[in-house]
């Protein structure tokens, strides 16, 4: 789905290892490269290592959530510009509007549709590309 065979490198964050093997299989099916973090503490630290080029990331989540984690990246100007989809089963007006003021580019609620959530991320990337289905 990407120009020219480049995978783009898409950072998964969800405490639910379920989730992140699931999504890993679906996106890599995908032609992602994709890389996992189960909290909060280790995305921020795989995005200073291995900065990606869209972070999926849940809210909630021991130790470190997910706004926590965002508020954290949009805080320093060489991270700040990494969309982020948020993916969370908070699904309440407040905790929506919390994360676009926060930066967020998308947020989807759970349970989701992962054909939905690799059009989001292809709308996010590669805007210029996405011609509307029928």
């Amino acid at each position: 789905m990407t120009d020219k065979g480049k995978k783009n490198k898409v950072l998964l964050v969800d405490d639910d290892k379920q989730i992140l093997s699931s999504l890993r299989v679906y996106l890599e099916l995908e032609n992602y490269q994709v890389e996992t973090a189960s909290n909060g503490q280790e995305a921020i630290e795989k995005v200073k290592r291995n900065k990606p080029e869209i972070l999926v990331l849940d809210v909630m989540m021991p130790e470190m959530d997910g706004f926590e984690v965002l508020e954290q990246l949009k805080a320093e100007e060489q991270y700040a510009d990494i969309p982020v989809v948020m993916l969370t089963a908070k699904s309440q007006d407040i905790d929506v509007l919390k994360g676009f003021r926060m930066g967020a580019s998308s947020y989807m609620t759970k349970p989701f549709n992962l054909n939905e959530l690799v059009e989001n991320i292809e709308l996010i990337l590669h805007p210029d590309t996405m011609s509307v289905k029928e």
